[in-house]
């Protein structure tokens, strides 16, 4: 029986490469994310790509606690023994100062980032405790290790996914749960799209004269955290591109 891999965010970015990487393995999927559209199709091409896996598509937003709990707090049998929980879902929205700070874009940051892992794994996590095992991998970002001009609230949650990786890892440690926190830098997906909110010019300027890195590239360091032997816990990856070296120090061509 192949194990089961739990994807928050599954329909784009790190996300959809996660889901990818995790099919190429041989795990079967529960894929989530908002866009029906996307996840049915990434369903499909998954299932088409390798039909020795099984994939449960769940069209909710983590941001919701009644959504959450709907469904993945109702899964069948088949889908009960979750061996690995990814949350990925996350966004940053708008780039201002504090004191200009809309405040829409903070609830939605908070809301995904934080609200949304926690309702997650709250409902995930008591079966891995039964069970004794399992792992969880939360997406967090180098703004969880430092602060940035107009970062402010992104910043922060993200710094709340770094300390909730750490507290977990401590919480579950005598359960034999495992728990990572991967930090990526700059990653080319639809992160700058919606930080800047579809304007394409601006969401360009980040990755300009550089070589940033892939969602391809931190599902590989996502997979390798979860292959390792059983004694063997990846607390904690920060991954950048060659040209970066902090959030605000780029090499540019």
């Amino acid at each position: 029986m192949n194990k089961i891999a739990l994807i928050t965010g599954a329909t784009s970015g790190i996300g959809l490469a996660v889901a990818k990487k995790f099919a190429d393995h041989n795990y079967d999927l529960i894929i989530t994310g908002r866009r029906k559209d996307r996840l049915d199709k990434l369903r499909d091409e998954l299932i088409g790509n390798n039909n020795n896996i099984r994939v449960l598509a769940l069209n909710f937003d983590v941001r919701s606690l009644t959504e959450v709990v709907d469904n993945l707090g109702n899964l069948n049998s088949d889908w009960l023994n979750i061996d690995i929980l990814v949350n990925n879902a996350g966004l940053a929205v708008g780039l201002s100062h504090i004191d200009e700070g809309v405040i829409d874009d903070w609830e939605r940051m908070i809301d995904t980032n934080i609200k949304g892992l926690l309702y997650v794994t709250r409902v995930i996590s008591p079966g891995m405790v039964a069970r004794g095992k399992g792992h969880i991998i939360n997406i967090s970002s180098i703004a969880g290790k430092e602060a940035y001009e107009n970062g402010n609230v992104y910043c922060a949650t993200k710094h709340a996914v770094d300390a909730l990786s750490r507290s977990m890892r401590i919480d579950l440690v005598k359960s034999g749960i495992k728990v990572s926190n991967v930090a990526p830098g700059l990653v080319k997906t639809e992160f700058s799209d919606v930080r800047f909110k579809g304007d394409s010019e601006k969401a360009e300027v980040p990755y300009k004269g550089m070589k940033p890195l892939s969602g391809k590239d931190i599902a590989d360091v996502v997979y390798f955290c979860a292959s390792q032997p059983a004694h063997v816990n990846i607390d904690d990856v920060l991954v950048m591109p060659t040209a970066q070296a902090s959030s605000t120090i780029v090499h540019r061509d």
